[in-house]
């Protein structure tokens, strides 16, 4: 029997402010360059890629409503660009995550298109960072974002993919999830602190895969940005891609750019047989893994 083709991934890392037109013209460049050189199969972009950084009217104002499956409703620029890039190249495209308005809520939402422009998956982000980070500065992402509360999967060619957003990366329990409803590649685009970033980041991503028996692929913002009061934040960037076995096998440096490598599922089959974790769990709330 033929396995199938390996998925070829390409992870854009941006360096984002609160401009979302000039956002979008780096996305785009960076996107071109990644399909140009690497020819991929999957495009991926960070967290909130669109507006990172700038107060609360700034994120409102670069957030947009997001149309109804099937609707003919006016497309907001974010939607318009990942859309058209998708058919344009004849790539899926996962959209990292923007601001989605709906009606009076704000949602970090993640969108996932196929090779032709069409919108397979929509997810928005469970768990919230409200946290103090070791250099003090604070952070309360639920001050202005609302909580999802679906998992949700899609297909990507012959692959399923598990979605998931930066903080989601500290709570195992939806990566199991993700794998009980067939996961074989897990989406994680992120805005990682780097404070936080250099510690965790590589270990979470590499934790995860080795549980899930999953590849990771986790596309991150770099660099400085600027808070409404002027207060400079920074985010670690390191994209990557991990396979199942928790090995990383493509990685990006500082600064914007993008990586690119191949997610193989016959790995995922052959780490799954040797090692049937899935089916020595022995906890009552949890049932076998597809």
């Amino acid at each position: 029997m033929k396995q199938p083709a390996p998925l070829r991934t390409s992870l854009v890392q941006m360096s984002p402010g609160s401009d979302r037109a000039e956002n979008i013209r780096t996305a785009e460049t960076l996107a071109r360059r990644a399909t140009e050189h690497d020819r991929p199969d999957l495009l991926s972009f960070p967290e909130m890629w669109c507006c990172l950084g700038g107060g609360r009217a700034a994120k409102i104002a670069a957030a947009e409503p997001l149309p109804a499956p099937g609707s003919s409703e006016p497309l907001g620029p974010c939607y318009q660009f990942l859309q058209n890039l998708a058919r344009s190249t004849g790539t899926f495209v996962h959209g990292g995550s923007i601001g989605e308005l709906a009606g009076d809520h704000l949602f970090n939402t993640t969108l996932l298109f196929d090779d032709r422009g069409c919108e397979i998956a929509r997810y928005r982000k469970i768990h919230l960072f409200d946290v103090v980070t070791p250099d003090g500065a604070g952070y309360r992402e639920s001050a202005l974002f609302g909580a999802g509360t679906e998992v949700v999967t899609a297909r990507i060619k012959h692959l399923t993919v598990g979605l998931a957003i930066c903080y989601d990366l500290r709570f195992p329990e939806l990566f199991a999830a993700l794998r009980e409803r067939g996961a074989e590649l897990l989406l994680l685009p992120a805005a990682f602190t780097l404070l936080t970033g250099k510690d965790h980041w590589e270990v979470l991503l590499r934790a995860r895969a080795i549980e899930t028996q999953c590849w990771v692929a986790a596309a991150a913002c770099w660099g400085k940005h600027t808070e409404a009061m002027g207060e400079a934040r920074y985010t670690y960037g390191h994209s990557l891609i991990a396979d199942p076995w928790g090995h990383v096998v493509a990685r990006a440096s500082d600064g914007e750019g993008f990586v690119t490598g191949s997610i193989d599922p016959a790995l995922n089959a052959r780490i799954r047989a040797d090692m049937p974790v899935a089916q020595h769990h022995r906890l009552p709330w949890r049932g076998p893994a597809a």
